[in-house]
This record gives structure tokens, C-alpha cells and sequence, in this order.
């Protein structure tokens, strides 16, 4: 079955299970990138409006293309005070909304008041809209409660500070560790020389406290990862929605695989050729 035909509340229920969900943020604002990767594998894809400059209208058919594939989609919004980034997300169909730089339980409440149609929240009903396509407006709405996927995430060290709050507030379904920001917050790239601070104890203290608080709750534990080098590791943590990076970082180390290949078949030839110099490679 593809996860676009298992309910939300399916879907969060296999991640509380400990079935992994494997997905990737989408930060080219590309409706044709967004489509094939949808056909690529992933469990989920994250359509990054915080970070991207997709406008509602790139929005919508990023999310249809989507949708045509049958990953979950979900969309990173502005903040826990972005109602109308929000509410366009789940009206375009979105499954579900990943909410950034959260500090404390009011926050959290804030952000998760906006995903749920009254009386558990403040969510505006409309119809006709994508999301009630397939169910209609009492179909979808009835049920959208349960099967949206509220996704917060802890990037700062006063969302750490204020963990067991947060964690304990009604209707979070994912907490979300944003490990690079996260180190920002608690000045560990002005304490360490990188990476090394992605294995420093001070975050590895902050994560074993969002892990301890999220079982509390029965909160599923989410992530995000540049690469596959560490996923067997927070597997065995107990995370089990987890981002491999970003559609343009798959492009960059995708690039970089073939000049290193080229490099050397043109040295094996004896041509002279290299890259052009590049940051980004």
C-alpha cells in the first residue's frame, strides 16, 4: 500500500510502532522535482517554505505533483505564528506541517491550535478545497484532526530548556531535531571545529533529553541528516522519521560522484581536464 492511501493516523501510528518513514526536504521550489522524487522511494517529501522561495502558487503544484506520486507531503511554515502559511498548507492538501524554532509550550500550542478545526483548535473550515478532493468536505474535515501530521521542531536550546513542557502539550506528533541550528543555539560552532560538535556532549546531553521527554508523551522522534552515515545510529536512538538532506543537496553530491569520476578516467586517458573550482563541491 502507498502511504498516500494510509490514513495519517496510520501513518503516525507504524513511526510510533518503530516503523521507519525515510523522507527528504524539497528547497528548489521545482513542481517537476517534486513529482519525481515523489516516484523515487521516499515515505515523505517536505516542501521547505522557510528556507525556499516557493510563493502559494509554486506551493500548490509542488504539492499536487506530490501528491501524483503517493508520498506523504509535508511543509516546513514559518513559525508557530504563521496561520496563514499554515492554513494554506492543509487547504493545498499538505498531510501534514513541520513548525520551526519553537521555545516554549505556549509556542507549541500556538502552532498546533492552527492545524486543528475547532473545538481542539482554531483552524478555518472552507470548501471546495485539494485537501477534500478525495473525501469531501465532512469526510475530510471529520477526520483531519487525527490524521494531520504536526511536526515540531527543536532547534534551539530553549526548546531543550523547556523540553518537558513542550513534550507534554496535546496534539504534538512529532519532535523534530534540527541538529545545525541546535549546535548554533548552544554556541558549540564557536566551542568546537567542525563536525566535532555533532558528537559533543552537550548535544548529545540535549538529545537524550528530548528522547527521555518525547517517550514520556509517545511523541515520535524525527530528524534531519545530510547522507546516510549516521541513520543505523539514530535508528537504534529510537528515531524513525528521518530526513536524508535536501533535493539540492542530492543534486550537489550526485555532481560531485561524477567529476571525481571524470577526474580520474581523464587522467587514466591522459587529458588534460579538471573541475572548475567550486565551494560547492
Amino acid at each position: 500500500m502507498s502511504d498516500s492511501a494510509t490514513s495519517g493516523a496510520d501513518f503516525k501510528k507504524q513511526l510510533r510502532d518503530g516503523q521507519p518513514k525515510i523522507g527528504l526536504f524539497l528547497n528548489s521550489h521545482s513542481p517537476t522535482v517534486a513529482e519525481q522524487l515523489a516516484h523515487s522511494g521516499y515515505d515523505w517529501l517536505l516542501v521547505d517554505t522557510q528556507h525556499g522561495p516557493m510563493g502559494y502558487e509554486r506551493l500548490s503544484t509542488m504539492l499536487a505533483g506530490i501528491g501524483s506520486g503517493g508520498a506523504k507531503s509535508m511543509v516546513r511554515v514559518g513559525g508557530y505564528s504563521d496561520r496563514s502559511g499554515i492554513q494554506q498548507a492543509l487547504d493545498m492538501g499538505a498531510d501534514g506541517v513541520l513548525v520551526p524554532y519553537i521555545n516554549t509550550a505556549e509556542e507549541a500550542r500556538q502552532a498546533i491550535s492552527c492545524t486543528k478545526y475547532p473545538t481542539a483548535g482554531t483552524r478555518s473550515v472552507y470548501f471546495p478545497q485539494r485537501s477534500m478532493n478525495k473525501a469531501g468536505l465532512l469526510g475530510y474535515a471529520g477526520a483531519a484532526n487525527d490524521n494531520l501530521i504536526v511536526a515540531l521542531q527543536v532547534e534551539t536550546a530553549d526548546c531543550i530548556k523547556n523540553m518537558t513542557e513542550i513534550a507534554a502539550v496535546p496534539g504534538v506528533d512529532i519532535l523534530f531535531l534540527g541538529q545545525n541550528d541546535l549546535c548554533m543555539s548552544m554556541g558549540l560552532f564557536e566551542k568546537y571545529k567542525f563536525p566535532d560538535m555533532y558528537t559533543s556532549p552537550e548535544l548529545g546531553a540535549a538529545t537524550d533529553k528530548l528522547i527521555s521527554e518525547a517517550r514520556k508523551n509517545n511523541v515520535i522522534l524525527g530528524l534531519f541528516l545530510f547522507g546516510t552515515a549516521r541513520v543505523g545510529e539514530f535508528f537504534d536512538k529510537g528515531f524513525t522519521f528521518i530526513s536524508l538532506g535536501n533535493d539540492l543537496h542530492h543534486v550537489l553530491t550526485q555532481t560531485g560522484a561524477y567529476m571525481k569520476d571524470v577526474t580520474g578516467i581523464a587522467k587514466d586517458k591522459s587529458k588534460k581536464w579538471q573541475p572548475r573550482p567550486s565551494a560547492l563541491l
